[in-house]
């Protein structure tokens, strides 16, 4: 693995503790650009995209570069827009189809999850140029068995990188915080299947990675409870340390069998983090390029708002109340209200708590509902950042006051890589 210079860390920017949403001058100008388009249509703002892209490598101080999580964006017309911005090298996809893909254009692009699509396998092994440029995840020697059964040896050799779990475990195992990902744990482990590649003709070891999930992922400024906070908090410092001293183990431990072209860590919320550990030398993220609601409930930073979705009002059902047509694209992950959409525009808009956002329809409620017409828009803000895509065929994208462009999603490309 390339050592990487010891480089003088900037001051994080701190960001207020009280969510705050877009700027309303910012917002007006978005809006009139966009007035008339018939919703439901999303809008990303390109000026705040470039921002956050230029601000996400600035948080990792020139420690490490930005492996782009294509999952966070998916388009790949806006993907290779961030790529071209100084600090970033390289993809984390997020299925073997997509990395085929995306491979056409990108030449580093590593899988973040291991597959068992057979199809793309024989693709990734028929063609010497995927394969130089795709690199597979595995956490087990099954999924070494698998590929072989599906393609044979007679191939060129597969890149793989090792996925370590990232979570913290307590009380001997009993206690597991973080994703549930890959049981390669510790050092042992890690170097074990490093010599299971090693020996394992046509496979080649290119790289370590582990994500924390427990830290990168959650928020540590939630709404609600002092003491949630508070425990958030205080388990994301042990988490952080302790993980800090594995994955150098680990890293040791398998250079100890094969060199490591890269290692690679953390997400959008722990790039400080993770960057200053000595052994990183990139940062998977990217949900920070669109500033999606989950990003209101951190400290240490926070994005530009930049992606939207926007729909019309279609009924008022009484002088205080406007209803939405739609509105509840709701995020995947444990149910609640930080999985719901964000009310953004116009400002002073809140849900009904009987009916949050709906399948088809969504009443909002406050001072703004009252000047509300039938035919007007009301702007949301996704909780997570791709999961927006997968509703829409194209994206509408604004700098300055005007539409410059508009750009196919995965969907509107006709792929479903999940």
């Amino acid at each position: 693995m390339t050592s990487r210079p010891d480089v003088k860390r900037p001051a994080v920017r701190r960001a207020a503790s009280a969510v705050t949403g877009p700027d309303a001058d910012r917002m007006v100008q978005l809006s009139g650009a966009t007035e008339h388009l018939d919703p439901p249509f999303a809008v990303v703002d390109l000026d705040a995209f470039d921002a956050n892209a230029t601000e996400l490598a600035h948080r990792a101080a020139g420690l490490a570069t930005i492996r782009l999580a294509s999952k966070s964006v998916r388009s790949r017309e806006l993907i290779g827009r961030a790529v071209r911005h100084e600090g970033y090298r390289g993809i984390l996809a997020f299925t073997l189809p997509e990395a085929l893909w995306l491979a056409e254009d990108h030449e580093d692009v590593v899988i973040g999850y291991p597959t068992t699509d057979r199809a793309a396998l024989k693709r990734l092994a028929s063609d010497e140029r995927a394969a130089a440029r795709v690199t597979l995840m595995i956490d087990s020697i099954g999924q070494l068995d698998f590929v072989d059964e599906a393609v044979g040896l007679s191939r060129p050799d597969l890149r793989v990188c090792i996925d370590l779990d990232a979570s913290l475990e307590l009380a001997g195992g009993r206690v597991h915080l973080g994703p549930y990902r890959s049981p390669v744990h510790s050092p042992r482990q890690a170097a074990a299947l490093a010599r299971a590649v090693r020996e394992r003709p046509g496979f080649r070891l290119a790289g370590l990675m582990s994500y924390e999930g427990q830290i990168a992922g959650l928020g540590d400024n939630q709404p609600g409870s002092l003491l949630r906070r508070a425990a958030i908090r205080a388990m994301q410092r042990v988490s952080a340390g302790e993980l800090a001293d594995r994955r150098a183990a680990v890293v040791a431990a398998v250079e100890a069998v094969a060199p490591l072209e890269f290692v690679n860590g953390g997400g959008t919320g722990s790039i400080e983090q993770t960057a200053a550990e000595q052994v990183i030398t990139e940062i998977g993220a990217g949900s920070g390029l669109y500033g999606p609601g989950l990003f209101d409930f951190y400290r240490r930073f926070r994005p530009r708002p930049a992606a939207y979705f926007v729909m019309s009002v279609v009924r008022r059902p009484s002088p205080r109340i406007a209803t939405v047509l739609g509105g509840g694209w709701i995020a995947s992950g444990p149910p609640g209200l930080d999985r719901q959409p964000t009310l953004t525009w116009p400002l002073g808009l809140r849900t009904n708590p009987r009916e949050g956002t709906g399948e088809v329809q969504t009443p909002v409620l406050g001072a703004a509902a009252r000047g509300l017409r039938l035919g007007d828009h009301v702007w949301f803000r996704h909780a997570k950042a791709g999961e927006l895509c997968e509703r829409v065929n194209t994206l509408h994208l604004v700098s300055g006051a005007e539409i410059v462009d508009e750009v196919a999603t995965y969907r509107g490309e006709g792929h479903a890589f999940l």
